[in-house]
C-alpha cells in the first residue's frame, strides 16, 4: 500500500449505533470515524463543512480505539489524528452504561459474564467491539467513506479497561491483524470465580503491541483485586506479555515509557472524573505522550498497511538504547 503524505488532511464524522444486549437507554454508543480528506474547494465544503474522505489511499483500514472507564472519546483524538495521517481510519466511542454494583459512567461496555470461566471463549468480553465493526459497514455504503473502507484489515487496541477487553477479544473478531493497549492487562479478578493470579490468555492471533507507564497509578492502586500477593509485586502487563501473549517471531512487543503514567494516553485529561487523582498529573506524565503515539501509529501502519518503512521505524523505536523507554521484550 501506499504511505500517505506528510501533510495529509484529516476529518472526521459522527454516527452513532445500538450495542446489542444492553438496557435502553443505556445502550447507544455515539462514535467519531477520523479519515484521510481531499479537500475539493467546493461550495458544499464551504456550506455543510463536509469534506469527502481521499480515494488515493483506498481502501483504507481500521483501527479501533477502545476507551477506559470515564474517560471521554475526545482524550483519544490526538491519536486518532496521527492514526489518519498515517493513513488509516481511527474510530473512538462513548458509551454510558453500567459499570460495576449498579452505577453507571462511560465504558467500554465490560461483559463480566463473557470474562467468567463458564462464558470465557464464548464470545467477546464486550458487546460495543461487534457494534463499531456493524456501524462501520453501514458508514462504508455511504460518502464520504462509501467503497473505502477495508473491514478485513483491523487493528483492535485501547487504553486501560478498553485495552483489556481489546486484549481478551481479538481473536474473537474478525478482521483483526493487530492488537495493542496501553496500561492494560489480562490477570482477571478473583471474585468472577478464576483462580488467584489467573492471566488470560491473549489469542491465538495477530502481533500484539502491549505498552505500560514508568509510574502508572491506577494499575498500581487496583492490584488487590486479583487477590494474588506474588501478581500484585509484578507489572501485570509486562506479565501479560510473558505469560499470556503467543510467541510471533518477534513482530509482538512490550515496552515501558519512562515517565508516563495512566493517563498519559489522555489529552485533555479530565481531572472531574476517572481515577486521575491516583497519581499525578501534568507536564512530566504528558512528555511521553509523543513516543507513545509514535509506538502506536508506526505499529498500526506496518502491521495493517504492510508498510514496509514503518515497520523499521517501529524497529528503530524498540532496538536498545530505545531513547524514551525503560525497557523492551519482544517475541
Amino acid at each position: 500500500m501506499t504511505a500517505p503524505a506528510p501533510d495529509t488532511a484529516v476529518r472526521s464524522l459522527w454516527w452513532a449505533c445500538r450495542v446489542p444486549g444492553l438496557k435502553d437507554p443505556f445502550d447507544t454508543a455515539h462514535l467519531r470515524v477520523f479519515y484521510p480528506a481531499r479537500p475539493t474547494g467546493s461550495d458544499a465544503e464551504r456550506l455543510t463543512g463536509e469534506l469527502p474522505a481521499d480515494p488515493a489511499g483506498a481502501p483504507y483500514p481500521v483501527v479501533l480505539l477502545l476507551p477506559g472507564i470515564n474517560v471521554g472519546q475526545d482524550a483519544y483524538r490526538w491519536l486518532a489524528v496521527e492514526l489518519a495521517r498515517a493513513g488509516l481510519v481511527a474510530v473512538t466511542a462513548d458509551l454510558v452504561g453500567e459499570l460495576f454494583a449498579g452505577s453507571h459512567g462511560l465504558t467500554p461496555a465490560v461483559d463480566l459474564e463473557a470474562a467468567s470461566p463458564a462464558g470465557w471463549g464464548s464470545r467477546p468480553t464486550s458487546p460495543l467491539i461487534g457494534a463499531l465493526v456493524g456501524a462501520l459497514a453501514e458508514l462504508a455504503r455511504r460518502a464520504p467513506l462509501e467503497g473505502l473502507l477495508d473491514l478485513d484489515r483491523v487493528a483492535l487496541g485501547g487504553h486501560s479497561a478498553g485495552g483489556t477487553v481489546a486484549l481478551q477479544s481479538a481473536a474473537l473478531t474478525p478482521g483483526v491483524r493487530a492488537l495493542f493497549a496501553y496500561g492494560a492487562h489480562t490477570l482477571v479478578a478473583s471474585m468472577l470465580g478464576w483462580p488467584e493470579g489467573t492471566v488470560l490468555p491473549v489469542g491465538p492471533g495477530p502481533p500484539v503491541l502491549l505498552l505500560s507507564g514508568e509510574h502508572d497509578g491506577v494499575i498500581a492502586a487496583s492490584a488487590d483485586r486479583y487477590a494474588d500477593d506474588d501478581a500484585a509485586a509484578h507489572d501485570p502487563v509486562l506479565r501479560t506479555f510473558r505469560d499470556a501473549v503467543p510467541d510471533a517471531g518477534g513482530a509482538s512487543a512490550w515496552a515501558r515509557l519512562a515517565g508516563a503514567g495512566h493517563f498519559t494516553a489522555c489529552h485533555p485529561h479530565d481531572p472531574t472524573t476517572a481515577r486521575g487523582f491516583l497519581e499525578e498529573t501534568g507536564a512530566g506524565r504528558d512528555a511521553p505522550r509523543p513516543l507513545l503515539g509514535r509506538l502506536v501509529t508506526e505499529f498500526c501502519a506496518a502491521r495493517l498497511r504492510d508498510d514496509a518503512a514503518a515497520g523499521h521505524r517501529l524497529d528503530e523505536l524498540l532496538r536498545p538504547p530505545h531513547p524514551g523507554l525503560l525497557a523492551v521484550h519482544r517475541r
